[in-house]
């Protein structure tokens, strides 16, 4: 094992919006203070009754899936929660990601792509 999944991220227009949305559906706090993120007008987070954190980030000029049109698939990133970021980044690679972003200035988090493209995060505890 090399990681536990912090939360699920879902692009939108709006973040605030989103996490009251699913406030509404799952109960728990938006925007409780947690180490792990930052918070601010891109940015809202819903950490719920079951200890499932959902995220929300503002995407520039977002346009929502069409489903099932491939034209506009479904979106939404991944961040795992690990101990060691240079450790975990080795492994990965290992498994086929690729390094989408490795973060600067001692930052807690990088970005990767998994074989297929799609993005996730490693997001040091």
């Amino acid at each position: 094992m090399i990681a536990d999944l912090q939360c699920v991220v879902l692009d939108c227009s709006d973040p605030a919006e989103q996490a009251e949305f699913y406030q509404s559906l799952l109960g728990g706090a938006v925007n409780q203070q947690d180490r792990r993120w930052a918070l601010g007008d891109d940015w809202a987070t819903l950490h719920t009754p079951s200890g499932l954190v959902l995220a929300f980030q503002r995407a520039a000029d977002y346009q929502p899936p069409l489903w099932p049109d491939p034209s506009r698939p479904q979106q939404f990133h991944l961040d795992f929660g690990v101990a060691d970021l240079d450790r975990a980044q080795e492994q990965v690679l290992d498994q086929g990601a690729t390094v989408l972003d490795a973060g600067s200035g001692g930052r807690s988090w990088r970005i990767y792509a998994d074989p297929a493209g799609h993005p996730f995060c490693l997001v040091r505890h």
